[in-house]
């Protein structure tokens, strides 16, 4: 089957190779502008939801889905002291935002949607994975090391685990893949429930790796 991530995000693609997978990633276009009294994890699910149909027009548009295929968004979210975070952006954000993190906890959200084309019909599923972080009590040293990195601006909440983050995150409770940015697991069972066994997403079969 054929599998499309609607991500630009290097962090979901390796993520997913690593498991096994070859995903064809495509940018989607969507505003990601919050509504008035949108919790995070609506917000989230809906702009996971709106990021993979619009790869979907994109694919219709250009001719492009095969006969089978398997369509994958996310959205992920920090949620700290009850307010929403996204992407930093600039450096003095960075420093701003880990000034408050550091020694503290925070609750990463991802939405995911998932959808499968089969046989001319399509069914899909729009869930959520929330993951509780512990930050560890940086030094403004640290800090400023860190952002300078230019790491952090461009990452959801402000920081990785796979990176340069990795030893500035404590305690995980939860899904560690989610803070990457997409659940594995909770992707598994979206397919199960879609009709979508894992292995089918292989392009090698289990079992014929290394055969000669």
């Amino acid at each position: 089957m054929q599998l499309i991530l609607a991500s630009s995000s290097r962090a979901r693609l390796e993520t997913l190779r690593a498991a096994g997978l070859q995903p064809v990633p495509i940018r989607p276009e969507t505003d990601e502008t919050a509504r008035i009294d949108e919790s995070v994890s609506e917000l989230t699910c809906r702009l996971a939801r709106e990021k993979g149909e619009d790869v979907l027009r994109i694919l219709r548009e250009q001719d492009l889905l095969g006969a089978a295929t398997v369509l994958l968004a996310c959205d992920t979210m920090l949620e700290f002291e009850g307010h929403t975070y996204g992407k930093p952006g600039t450096r003095a954000s960075v420093v701003s935002r880990w000034m408050r993190m550091r020694g503290r906890q925070g609750v990463v959200h991802t939405g995911h949607y998932v959808a499968v084309l089969r046989d001319g019909t399509m069914r899909q599923a729009t869930r959520e994975a929330v993951t509780v972080l512990s930050f560890a009590d940086l030094t403004e040293q640290e800090i400023a090391d860190y952002a300078a990195t230019g790491e952090p601006e461009g990452v959801a909440g402000g920081f990785t685990i796979d990176s340069f983050g990795g030893p500035f995150i404590t305690r995980i409770e939860g899904d560690p893949h989610n803070v990457v940015g997409i659940s594995l697991p909770l992707v598994r069972q979206i397919l199960l429930d879609l009709g979508v066994a894992w292995f089918d997403l292989w392009p090698i079969p289990p079992g014929t790796r290394g055969r000669g």
